[in-house]
């Protein structure tokens, strides 16, 4: 009997019955499919190897014990906050340190030479980031580098991490476990009877928090950073998990197959290193400091799951294991042999060039040139086109070449629409003032984003079906959906292409969803299954497994990643947007290859009527319930997502241009975390009260930088901050900045000279006045250009003190174009900010404290800020 032809769609009941089509249970077992694909590769991104103890030396000597990790971090942890500058920094760790040290050379092996050097370091660099410039100065400042001899002393590989912490947090992740990894490194490879043929340094740095700068003074200034060839920094940008490389070389395609030949356990992306690349995570590595300034090649390892914790008081032990230890510390000494064994590190030169890299989901490691990657991605786009349309040999081409189109029309436009649906709900919750209601359960993130880009690719379908479907077509419905699919592969052919063009090398994350499709084409092509009822399907299918595998762990991960960093965002950027954009991309990834069977289904309104019931459901979960509210402390959830604040008590002094006492303020300075942070000011810490904006302050009208305690420049400068006003604080010191005198050094030069004293965390912003130019100055030698803010430019320095020292002299060179009366040439900004001075928190900072809610994480601080025009 032969078959009945479908006919142009109006409702269900008008539809012929064709024995290709679908019953409304295989749309549901796709979507099973789906969501079981996600729930495997969020399973296998969480599992990690058993921990070793003490007790299984005996089986393995030369093995990492995660247990002896885990007693060291255990002493780091519960010295508390760490800040540069801070007696538990510079004493307690540095000296724990230092005795673990001294330790693990009593117990090496008699054959090995471990050298140490405590080396405490000042000096200055320029950085610049979201397009503004800065400089930062540190002085005594502390780093432990001990060396592990090798064979051939000359060269070195260095690894890395840093004991200070930020304040309110213990660093436990960041960077704790890495130091206590590094430890038990340096202990496994001390023991054994062998050097290594290459020296291995391992760099304890006292100063990474406060912009990276003790691993500037190291890179800089130590002898031993001559030896360094390669480097591995640790860090961590959330609390526990899988560490990833995010970060090699550059262009040292060497290190990549290091990597690929030592680690068990693969976790590495190019498109990682491209995101972290683009400025779109709001951190930054010492391994800046290792590639600008030492010119050294390298790789970038961080922790990223739980990146809520990361900075906050949850960063602790209790929400760590042995076994995220055990990983780290498995590829860390596994890479480490390897390079300290390798011919790469020793040769003057070596081949250069770019590498595509990533792991298929933990299983296999993949890394290729980019030059291959260009002929992999042409390749691949061409064949998945070309190879499709073998199997509609004997079919009018005419026909075919229609339902390609069709495809590959209601690709594109699904996704504009899918994308246009997801940002309309998305600005809408935040009209109405539900933000971030995914932030603890971002299972909602499927029902407020995911069903509407999902439903939008349904309408399209819908809508061609219903008006471009032709009657008259001589391919039944499964050629024309297998038509449809190749039309699906001409669009991921012109994405894979266009990044390839553009030069991408994350144009890998089509690619591979095309390499999918064309073995099912070309099994398809070798079985003849093209014009069976069911059977090409099934193939179908099978190979969309690993490519559902594939985009589901990016769609895992880049949640995992993006969710908690959008708690640190700032609130000038709408995360309800950012996040739909990220949940469009990631429906279409995974459901691409399997929309174009929307048109085999028999009863496809039923579908998207209840795929309009689930997004209904969803926003009410997100607006009407407790499920919807964003944050949560220890006691409301196992795993905590606090929201952020900082708060700094805030004195102000301004004086006249003689340097005289002119008046002063003072007040509560709120920076603006994330997009909830003024209405959680305003409902629970100030009830009643409205905090002013900091831009529409009168002081940011008339001073340089509005006279704020700014400290990081690029943050506070970005976000909305919030000022009250408020009763002086208390301070039993601060930085002082005297005025010495002038020197003219040409008639249109003078040369201002300061005194400056206190070993205390501080900024200075020089702000030359209309016409006047700071041409040259001792921090550095060179003037950076200046940041611009509330339309004045400024050169910003940060300052950070390690051990107290003494005071010293700044000068400031200033050239104008006319002469300048007392008071016109510059305005200077000097901020004393004091993290962790407990001491110095007054009864009513400590009751405003107080009345932040418990699932709020506070960073407060004290600050005095002191105004002179000269």
């Amino acid at each position: 009997m032969p078959q009945q032809k479908r006919v142009r769609f109006k409702e269900d009941e008008l539809q012929v019955k064709n024995l290709h089509q679908l019953e409304s249970a295989a749309v549901y077992g796709a979507l099973l499919i789906v969501v079981g694909c996600g729930l495997l590769t969020s399973y296998l991104a969480t599992t990690l190897p058993p921990a070793l103890t003490v007790a299984d030396l005996e089986r393995s000597p030369n093995a990492f014990i995660a247990e002896r990790a885990w007693a060291s971090l255990k002493t780091l942890n519960d010295m508390g906050p760490k800040p540069a500058g801070s007696q538990a920094n510079e004493v307690m760790a540095y000296e724990f340190l230092l005795k673990e040290v001294q330790l693990i050379e009593a117990s090496k092996h008699a054959s090995q030479q471990l050298d140490l050097d405590s080396q405490t370091v000042t000096g200055a660099f320029s950085i610049s980031l979201l397009n503004q410039s800065m400089s930062s100065m540190y002085r005594n400042v502390q780093n432990l580098v001990v060396r592990l001899v090798g064979n051939d002393p000359g060269h070195a590989l260095l690894l890395n991490c840093h004991f200070d912490t930020v304040a309110s947090s213990p660093g436990a992740s960041d960077d704790g476990a890495s130091c206590a990894v590094m430890l038990e490194v340096l202990r496994v490879m001390s023991r054994k009877p062998v050097r290594t043929r290459h020296t291995v340094l391992f760099l304890f740095n006292g100063a990474e928090e406060t912009m990276l700068q003790a691993a500037h003074g190291f890179i800089t200034q130590h002898p031993w950073a001559a030896e360094v060839r390669a480097f591995l920094n640790l860090e961590s940008s959330g609390s526990g998990g899988k560490e990833v490389l995010f970060q090699a070389g550059p262009h040292h395609p060497w290190l990549i197959e290091a990597y690929a030949r030592a680690i068990r356990h693969p976790f590495a992306h190019t498109v990682g290193e491209e995101i972290f690349q683009l400025g779109l995570i709001p951190s930054d590595t010492d391994f800046r400091m290792f590639r600008d300034y030492g010119e050294v090649p390298g790789m970038d390892f961080a922790h990223i799951a739980n990146g809520y914790r990361y900075h906050t008081r949850y960063d602790s032990m209790d929400f760590l294991s042995l076994e995220v230890l055990q990983r780290t510390g498995d590829n860390v000494l596994a890479l480490t042999r390897d390079l300290a064994e390798c011919d790469e590190l020793a040769a003057t030169e070596l081949p250069t060039g770019e590498t595509v890299f990533f792991d298929f989901i933990g299983l296999t490691f993949v890394h290729y040139s980019v030059s291959s990657g260009r002929v992999i991605n042409v390749v691949v786009a061409l064949l998945s086109i070309i190879v499709p349309f073998v199997g509609f040999a004997k079919t009018r081409f005419g026909a075919v070449v229609r339902e390609v189109t069709f495809g590959l029309v209601g690709t594109v436009l699904g996704t504009v629409f899918s994308i246009i649906a997801s940002t309309t709900i998305a600005r809408q919750m935040d009209f109405i003032g539900k933000s971030m209601t995914w932030y603890t359960n971002t299972h909602l993130i499927l029902g407020l984003y995911c069903c509407p880009a999902l439903l939008a690719h349904c309408f399209v379908y819908l809508f061609l079906t219903t008006f471009y479907t032709n009657d008259k077509s001589d391919l039944s419905l499964g050629q024309m959906t297998q038509a449809r699919l190749v039309g699906v592969n001409v669009f991921w052919s012109f994405v894979t292409l266009a990044a390839t063009g553009a030069g991408y090398r994350s144009g890998y994350i089509p690619m591979v969803l095309l390499v999918c499709s064309l073995a099912a084409s070309t099994v398809n092509n070798i079985l003849r299954a093209g014009r069976t009822q069911r059977r090409w399907i099934y193939v179908h299918l099978t190979f969309q497994l690993p490519a559902l595998l594939w985009s589901t762990n990016f769609y895992n991960v880049l949640v995992q990643l993006f969710v908690p960093i959008t708690g640190r965002f700032g609130g000038t950027r709408n995360p309800e947007v950012f996040i739909s954009l990220l949940a469009a991309v990631g429906t279409l990834l995974c459901c691409s290859y399997l929309i174009p069977f929307i048109g085999q289904l028999r009863q496809m309104m039923n579908f998207t009527a209840k795929l309009s019931a689930w997004i209904v459901f969803a926003v009410v979960l997100a607006c009407l319930s407790p499920i919807g509210f964003p944050y949560r402390d220890e006691s409301m959830a196992p795993e905590p997502t606090p929201q952020r604040h900082y708060v700094t008590h805030t004195f102000r002094v301004f004086h006249d241009e003689f340097g005289l006492y002119k008046s002063s303020d003072a007040g509560y300075f709120f920076q603006e975390m994330d997009r909830n942070t003024r209405a959680t000011i305003e409902e629970f810490v100030v009830p009643g009260e409205t905090v002013t904006p900091m831009r529409q302050m009168d002081s940011c009208q008339k001073e340089l930088f509005c006279a704020l305690p700014f400290y990081s420049l690029w943050h506070q400068m970005r976000f909305n901050n919030y000022w009250l006003p408020g009763p002086e604080p208390v301070y039993d010191n601060m930085v002082t900045m005297a005025y010495l005198g002038t020197e003219q050094l040409d008639s249109q030069t003078q040369r201002l000279t300061f005194s400056m004293e206190g070993s205390i965390q501080s900024s200075i912003v020089v702000g030359p006045k209309e016409g006047v130019q700071l041409v040259g100055w001792s921090v550095l030698d060179h003037v950076p250009p200046p940041a611009k803010f509330s339309g004045r430019d400024g050169h910003f320095l940060f300052i950070t003190h390690g051990l107290p020292g003494k005071a010293w002299n700044v000068t400031l060179d200033m050239r104008y174009d006319q002469p300048k009366a007392t008071g016109e040439l510059v305005d200077i900004v000097v901020t004393t900010k004091f993290w962790e001075y407990h001491h110095m928190h007054t009864p009513d900072f400590e009751q405003l404290l107080a009345r932040f809610p418990s699932w709020a994480h506070v960073v407060p601080s004290v600050a005095v800020v002191s105004v002179f025009p000269l």
